[in-house]
């Protein structure tokens, strides 16, 4: 698995990585590819395209961000980044500490983004 440090190294991953996309996003997309019409111009066309992005499981011990790359066979994990304590803490309670796979936004997506800016 990739680390922060090899990933904010990446270029051209970081160019690749979609920070709007959703684990739900991704299904309807990816697997249920009758829904596609509904919504956006994205269209999966083959097994060639691919997102990649970002989730927060909680489903372990403790909350997990995951960088996924997907397509229509497959969701792989990439990279496992552990956020800090404070940042973690504070995740868990804005969820209620339900178990569950959940898209990052907020404090969660501003302190990834600030984790994989070459400037840091």
């Amino acid at each position: 698995m990739l680390r922060l440090d090899q990933i904010k190294k990446n270029r051209g991953l970081l160019n690749e990585i979609d920070w709007d996309m959703t684990p739900e996003e991704a299904v309807r997309l990816y697997l249920e590819w009758g829904n596609n019409w509904a919504r956006g111009n994205y269209v999966i066309r083959s097994k060639a395209d691919v997102s990649h992005y970002f989730v927060v499981d909680t489903w372990g011990k403790v909350p997990k961000i995951y960088l996924i790359r997907r397509n229509s066979e497959e969701a792989r994990e990439l990279a496992e980044i552990n956020m800090p304590e404070d940042l973690k803490k504070r995740f868990l309670d804005s969820i209620g500490h339900h178990r569950g796979v959940y898209s990052i936004e907020g404090e969660v997506k501003t302190w990834l983004k600030t984790q994989l800016n070459p400037a840091n």
